[in-house]
């Protein structure tokens, strides 16, 4: 059993060629991605559609196998949930996204959690600014 299949069987899902194949895209990618993102990808291995793919990341939020964010360009971009928050720097020109590995506001969030009464279980941090290829065509 690979990866994909314990993920969809841990979360009560039947396993499917499409499904599987979407949670592969996503575990082999850098960073987020959108829906047309994992179409172009996805629709290299199997037969799949739009509508699908909406229907099958919809499924996959419901279930906290994924994370979906709505970022500033106006796009909503998906990754796996490892339980991990995340931060990421987004090129505002190129919509490149950076990961972001090491965390910055984990003694904010311990302080926050101290004054507050609060148990913080997860947080998002997003720079936008400009990528250094972009930089460079200025």
């Amino acid at each position: 059993m690979n990866n994909e299949d314990n993920i969809l069987k841990a979360a009560n899902l039947k396993t499917t060629k499409k499904r599987m194949m979407i949670l592969s895209v996503l575990n082999n990618s850098d960073s987020p991605l959108t829906s047309e993102d994992i179409l172009e990808q996805a629709s290299r291995e199997v037969n799949i559609n739009l509508s699908t793919v909406y229907r099958a990341l919809n499924t996959l939020t419901e279930k906290n196998i994924l994370l979906k964010q709505l970022s500033n360009d106006g796009k909503t971009y998906y990754q796996i949930n490892n339980r991990e928050h995340k931060h990421q720097l987004i090129c505002s020109l190129c919509n490149k996204v950076v990961l972001v590995n090491c965390c910055p506001l984990k003694k904010f969030e311990n302080d926050l959690c101290g004054e507050t009464g609060f148990t913080i279980t997860s947080h998002n941090l997003e720079f936008t600014g400009i990528c250094p290829e972009c930089a460079k065509k200025l």
